[in-house]
């Protein structure tokens, strides 16, 4: 069964990266959601304005890979317990936020949560906001797929590719191969 989950978790360039890679995702955008400002630009998006969370958009096959997996790679990919910040990225634009599509997506992901928090694997508690799926905007065209055009830009080589590697590490049997014909 083919499904869409809108996930923020910071970075929209870092969550992309991530789960392009994944096997069973038919396709991810990067864009805008949960905000107030119909069609936002990255700028009044980036000035926190505007509501919106840096999102992607995950379109995958269940047959690929389950919800529970895609979530447990998106918890792995990001800090949930820091409210409104990633790293050096502060704002609620890169807040921690699942964006569920139907009921049966919000009632994975708070059990996600649960287990998470009864396994006790980070410090502090998850801030992860579990919230019905708004309007989504995609991002301009040069936001998409960034990391693979721009691997040598800085941001990307001191964040994207440790974090990609990272959960790479944990999650190897959920990646595709590399150089695969197939990336999403």
């Amino acid at each position: 069964m083919i499904q869409t989950i809108t996930l923020a978790g910071g970075c929209f360039w870092c969550l992309e990266a991530v789960f392009r890679q994944l096997r069973g995702v038919e396709s991810v955008v990067s864009g805008y959601t949960g905000g107030h400002l119909p069609h936002p630009a990255y700028r009044q998006v980036c000035g926190g304005d505007t509501g919106h969370a840096e999102a992607v958009r995950v379109v995958f096959d269940e047959a690929g890979i389950s919800l529970r997996d895609l979530l447990a790679v998106f918890f792995a990919s990001h800090d949930p317990t820091t409210p409104n910040r990633q790293g050096h990225d502060i704002g609620t634009q890169y807040r921690s936020a699942i964006f569920y599509h139907d009921a049966a997506q919000k009632a994975v992901a708070e059990q996600c949560i649960a287990g998470l928090e009864a396994a006790r694997i980070w410090p502090a508690r998850i801030v992860t906001q579990v919230v019905p799926a708004a309007e989504f905007y995609p991002a301009e065209a040069c936001h998409q797929d960034y990391y693979a055009h721009n691997p040598h830009q800085p941001y990307c080589q001191a964040v994207v590719a440790p974090k990609l590697a990272h959960v790479r590490r944990l999650f190897a049997d959920k990646f595709r191969a590399v150089g695969s014909a197939d990336a999403a």
